[in-house]
């Protein structure tokens, strides 16, 4: 029985990423839907996840639900695993604190399926003292965690905050 994995998807570089995510679950057999932030349309297009996952992707909290439930209560409770990758300071934030003010973020505080996050960001956001404390607050409460690489960054510099490789992230999910 193919498994309902929702990958979230958040405003970074390594949004691109996560293309290869999606298809290494569809090739797993996996149902997979994507939910992009707003942020996340800025770096690959709807059309793409749309194709790689052959589902619809979901972006607004409002939209028309594609079942009777809306659809940020149909996927969390649909949902046997949620990924974000990339997952942002922000998205961290709004998880940490039980924001719900989009669609990935609603989800997210919906869910009780197991939850694996892949931090991407720059060093000194990864590095700040609140991001380190979000992180705290999430794996306290259960949030598994692909941690960052060191290497170069898109912002010009080298240090911790590079999306984990696909193939790592989806080893990790596999381990859930």
């Amino acid at each position: 029985m193919a498994r309902k994995i929702v990958i979230g998807v958040t405003g970074s570089i390594a949004a691109y990423k996560a293309c290869e995510l999606v298809r290494l679950f569809v090739r797993n057999g996996d149902d997979v839907h994507v939910v992009m932030t707003d942020h996340a349309l800025e770096f690959v297009t709807p059309l793409t996840f749309r194709t790689l996952s052959r589902n619809p992707v979901q972006n607004r909290m409002f939209a028309e639900p594609l079942s009777w439930k809306p659809d940020h209560i149909g996927l969390a409770e649909s949902a046997d695993l949620l990924v974000i990758a990339p997952a942002t300071a922000n998205i961290l934030a709004k998880m940490a604190h039980g924001l719900a003010d989009d669609l990935l973020s609603s989800v997210a505080l919906a869910t009780k399926a197991p939850v694996l996050v892949a931090p991407a960001m720059n060093t000194g956001m990864w590095e700040n003292p609140a991001t380190q404390a979000n992180l705290a607050t999430l794996k306290a409460r259960g949030v598994h965690f692909v941690q960052p690489g060191d290497g170069d960054l898109a912002c010009g510099t080298t240090g911790v905050g590079r999306m984990s490789e696909p193939a790592e992230i989806f080893a990790a999910c596999a381990k859930l």
